[in-house]
């Protein structure tokens, strides 16, 4: 018998296509960016968009952060099928249709909202040796709608299926009702929602609604940049990442019953996580620098492989032993895709 049942695991994101293509510095300086960042596209990247798909080695890959991590936590678990469910908004057209191919062929049960307003959102990544710039171009992923979508009967029954639930911190910046309806339902529920501080800009530019989720939030996610964003935002006034993990768990929360979690990723240095009132550090994997291909996708995977003992009811250390097996896979890879079967014992 599975002991884990189709949909217990909900994610909801911004669907994207991800274009990779190496490029120069010229071609970062000629669009303004940083060598490595994640920022949202601006009217004066519409033009990267046409250039970087001329590039010689252009790659398409189904992304997006929850997206992302959900693929991960879904082939991790292998059986049964459809463990993960997805929500999110695509275009008709031919990347909403990869975008589609893609999840059935990573037996994750997508639930598209599609709309023709706008195009299937994109995520240009743009290479120059070690480094990756990401600039993501949402487009029909911003437009999607809690009423049209979430709300009704049939979706949101999928939502009551799951018993842990996860959304990247990007989502804040398109549907906050849609991720607080979600969070208030998990809380009421005594079910586990994780969110994820995603980029340093949601901390800084979005921390209204990110304030108004947190105290439904079981488990916070993020990396040392992050943390470290996120503690200046909230006045913490300490640069020492177990200290702000302690401070992230104390603030206010709804549930009672759960006491929050916290897990700071560090790249190649320890991770970081709360274990009761304690702060433990776990280390990651070692790998030789010369196998690493590319660390896009490195973060959603550790939380693909943590959720995916997580939905099985395993102990914290079993998830996070998961989530950096499953990263040290995904940097061995072009983008967050995997081979076919996991090695994880």
């Amino acid at each position: 018998m599975p002991t884990v049942s189709q949909n217990a695991l909900f994610g909801m994101g911004n669907p994207l296509l991800d274009i990779s293509a190496v490029v120069d510095k010229d071609f970062l300086d000629k669009y303004g960016l940083k060598p490595n960042d994640q920022i949202l596209a601006e009217e004066k990247h519409k033009a990267l968009f046409d250039e970087i798909v001329k590039k010689s080695k252009v790659e398409y890959h189904a992304g997006g952060s929850t997206q992302n991590s959900v693929k991960i936590a879904q082939w991790m678990i292998q059986e049964p099928h459809k463990v993960a469910t997805f929500f999110g908004c695509i275009g008709t057209d031919h990347f909403g249709e990869i975008l589609k191919q893609k999840a059935a062929e990573a037996h994750v049960d997508a639930h598209y909202y599609e709309q023709s307003q706008e195009p299937t959102g994109t995520c240009a990544a743009c290479i120059t040796g070690d480094n990756r710039s990401l600039v993501a171009n949402l487009a029909a992923a911003n437009c999607y709608n809690k009423e049209k979508h979430l709300d009704v009967d049939c979706n949101w029954s999928l939502v009551e299926k799951a018993r842990v639930y996860y959304i990247a911190g990007f989502f804040l910046t398109v549907s906050p009702e849609s991720i607080l309806k979600v969070a208030k339902h998990a809380s009421d529920s005594n079910k586990i929602f994780g969110l994820n501080l995603s980029a340093p800009f949601i901390s800084q530019f979005f921390k209204e609604p990110l304030m108004k989720v947190m105290p439904y939030v079981d488990i916070v996610f993020g990396n040392e940049t992050e943390a470290a964003t996120f503690a200046k935002e909230q006045g913490f006034e300490t640069e020492d990442i177990a200290e702000i993990a302690r401070r992230v768990q104390s603030l206010p929360k709804v549930n009672k019953n759960r006491q929050r979690i916290v897990v700071f990723t560090q790249g190649r240095e320890d991770t970081v996580a709360t274990v009761g009132d304690k702060v433990k550090i776990f280390p990651v994997l070692d790998i030789d620098q010369n196998d690493i291909v590319d660390t896009n996708g490195a973060g959603d995977a550790f939380v693909g492989g943590f959720l995916s003992e997580l939905v099985q009811e395993k102990p914290l250390e079993e998830c996070i032993r998961a989530g950096h097996y499953a990263a040290n896979v995904i940097i061995r890879r072009v983008g967050c895709t995997f081979p076919e079967k996991p090695d994880f014992h």
